[in-house]
């Protein structure tokens, strides 16, 4: 056997010392509001974590399914905007004089902007949903400072514990 199959402890404590500290490097720069809910216990437990590459196997995945996600949101959105668009130019295409196209046009967007409105709030709470699967999965994982919440702080500190993660996954610890 190799032994990076078969890390030995002290390649297992030099790894976590590493992670520890590049964990703390990051935390120091984020804002202090951030940096404070973010206590030395969670990132060293955070590191831990990490000693077992499937974490980072985790949030790669997790990460590339909401980039999937968001762009397939963005073309419903486009798809809806350009279907207002074509309504737009029929209904006025058929409409001889001007006071009767202004009407109408002034009526299709009052509809337009009501049903964008709609479709948005579908969008975000489809957003909202895997935000919510994101965090049940993490927290499943043993990631510590994972767990489901709808609090935007709670949120962004989870953001940046991810962003730490894949930061640290293309570090080389040796």
């Amino acid at each position: 056997m190799m032994e990076e199959n078969n890390p030995t402890p002290q390649d297992l404590q030099r790894k976590l010392y590493f992670l520890v500290e590049q964990l703390q490097n990051m935390a120091s720069s984020l804002p202090p509001k951030y940096q404070m809910r973010l206590p030395y216990e969670l990132l060293s437990a955070l590191a831990n974590s990490l000693l077992n590459d499937t974490i980072f196997e985790i949030v790669k995945g997790l990460m590339e399914i909401q980039h999937v996600t968001e762009k397939h949101l963005f073309q419903q959105r486009l798809q809806l905007l350009n279907k207002q668009k074509i309504e737009m130019q029929e209904t006025l295409a058929n409409f001889i004089t001007e006071e009767d196209k202004l009407t109408a046009q002034i009526a299709l967007q009052v509809k337009h902007k009501a049903e964008l409105k709609q479709n948005d709030m579908k969008l975000v709470m489809q957003l909202d949903q895997k935000v919510a699967d994101q965090q049940s999965i993490l927290e499943k994982a043993g990631v510590p400072g994972f767990y489901v919440t709808d609090s935007p702080m709670e949120i962004q500190v989870q953001m940046r514990l991810c962003d730490f993660i894949i930061r640290l996954s293309k570090m080389d610890p040796s």
